[in-house]
């Protein structure tokens, strides 16, 4: 078979030692052919494995994008390198994707998504790239139901290697300014870390804490605007969900205002389930897929609770655009 291909099999086709029937991260076994029924890891280095056998991309793949099968046979060239090269081998769907979507980052979206949902992978926006945890939040950092302000303290350890030298130095000598009295010079050098995207922050036994501050649109959902019907009580909502407590956001993505788009997490509770639920906002159809969303949404229009209690609410997004606004 060759070292390449016992890789693969060895790393994401064997079967497990739980029984003759079940097979690593997707179900695959070694003679089967893999299909978007079966999908997953195993799928995608089962084909793999077929496509340095015989050099052919799955029959069905032309269904689910734009390239010609020419070009597929690039794709699964240039994939089964990358893929032989990776240690370790990808071993979860969300691995294999960021796989295939780093090895084909030059090619057609359209190409990549494809591929993505054939294997049944999670798709770029639906990929958590990181996340954040954050210092309790305050009443005036929301400004409405589906944004708001969050610090991190630069202690974490995500942000601590990344604090610059002249943010510390300026902490250094604030510090020193409010000891001597000096406020003036202590405002002017709490401007600069704020100017370069941090803030301090008294903590709760009233030490300083520096901190790195994120804009954040929550994922999935858009509220009504502070202007329209509806919209204050949606802000109040998240308010009250969230103030003074510190929260776990899934980051996916950055928008072009700069915000990190994500999903909020308190307490256990995710903030858009109960958003929606409450009849708070809209499902963002037109961002975000997924498909309980659209059923949390389904849920409070049938109950007519929230903004559902009118009987034509403004969509937000047409509103926007009707006003000339931001997203």
């Amino acid at each position: 078979m060759g070292n390449a291909l016992r890789f693969l099999y060895r790393n994401c086709c064997e079967p497990t030692t739980q029984g003759s029937n079940q097979y690593q991260y997707g179900g695959v076994p070694p003679t089967a052919t893999a299909t978007t029924t079966t999908g997953g890891v195993s799928a995608l280095a089962h084909d793999l494995n077929q496509y340095q056998i015989t050099s052919q991309v799955p029959e069905g793949l032309s269904e689910l994008v734009v390239s010609s099968k020419k070009a597929q046979a690039k794709w699964y060239t240039k994939l089964l390198k990358t893929w032989k090269e990776a240690k370790p081998a990808p071993k979860t769907p969300e691995q294999a994707s960021k796989l295939v979507i780093q090895t084909l980052k030059h090619h057609q979206k359209a190409d990549v998504e494809g591929l993505l949902k054939y294997y049944g992978l999670p798709l770029p926006h639906s990929l958590v790239k990181f996340e954040l945890h954050t210092l309790p939040v305050e009443a005036k950092d929301i400004p409405d139901g589906d944004t708001l302000t969050v610090y991190v303290s630069a202690k974490d350890r995500r942000e601590a290697p990344n604090v610059p030298k002249a943010v510390h130095v300026a902490v250094s000598q604030r510090t020193k300014a409010r000891a001597s009295k000096d406020y003036q010079k202590a405002d002017v050098l709490h401007k600069n870390i704020i100017d370069a995207g941090y803030r301090v922050l008294t903590g709760s036994n009233n030490k300083d804490i520096l901190a790195k501050k994120y804009r954040i649109r929550l994922s999935g959902i858009d509220c009504p605007e502070s202007k329209m019907p509806y919209g204050q009580e949606a802000k109040q909502e998240l308010i009250k969900l969230v103030q003074g407590k510190c929260l776990l956001i899934k980051v996916y993505t950055e928008d072009r205002y700069g915000r990190l788009v994500g999903d909020i997490h308190c307490n256990g509770k995710f903030i858009q389930e109960i958003m929606l639920k409450k009849g708070c906002a809209w499902h963002y159809a037109a961002y975000d897929k997924r498909p309980e969303l659209i059923k949390w949404e389904n849920a409070a229009r049938a109950k007519r609770v929230g903004l559902w209690a009118s009987p034509n609410p403004e969509k937000p997004w047409e509103w926007r655009k009707n006003k000339h606004d931001g997203n």
